[in-house]
């Protein structure tokens, strides 16, 4: 008799067991589930389908304060000139930050420096040929930073159409993966 009470025991456990085994599971899938939703507030994944850049997969953490080296990708200002190139609603730019505030920004016949550091060479037109305005010179002011990238095409804040990349425009900093 004392095993068929075990048995009865061990038959009634089973059922509390499987109970258990799907509870913990429902809890662990929400913690997950929370996580990634809690990381896609705050990240996302870009694309790059320019040749500005080196890297063509970047995770962009959103509201991070960009620090200089770092890639960081903004909405560009509205302008006739980026809006002829990239339409109405132009995606965001990916640049690497040459200058953030406090630094200053001169140009010396084509060449733009940085604190006296040559980052970039100007040219006087597009490929398409249209006329192409210096970028802003001087002290970068605070929450704002020069923005460029080593590509000799690169459209960045050598140009006036550009400019500093600002607080208000900044989207996050990246960090390539492939």
């Amino acid at each position: 008799m004392a095993a068929a009470v075990s048995d009865t025991a061990v038959a009634g456990w089973r059922p509390r067991k499987r109970l258990w085994a799907l509870f913990g599971g429902l809890v662990v899938g929400s913690v997950v589930l929370g996580a990634i939703s809690d990381w896609r507030d705050d990240h996302t994944l870009l694309i790059n389908t320019t040749d500005s850049l080196p890297n063509w997969a970047f995770v962009i953490h959103r509201n991070k304060v960009p620090a200089r080296g770092e890639y960081v990708f903004f909405d560009p200002p509205p302008s006739e000139l980026v809006r002829r190139h990239f339409g109405a609603k132009p995606q965001m730019f990916g640049k690497i930050v040459y200058g953030v505030p406090g630094d200053v920004v001169a140009h010396w016949h084509r060449a733009v420096t940085v604190n006296g550091r040559v980052v970039g060479y100007t040219k006087p037109r597009t490929r398409s040929g249209e006329p192409l305005a210096l970028g802003p010179t001087g002290v970068i002011p605070a929450g704002c930073y020069y923005v460029g990238t080593p590509h000799k095409d690169g459209f960045d804040s050598r140009y006036a159409a550009i400019g500093f990349a600002c607080r208000r425009q900044i989207v996050g900093t990246g960090e390539a993966v492939l």
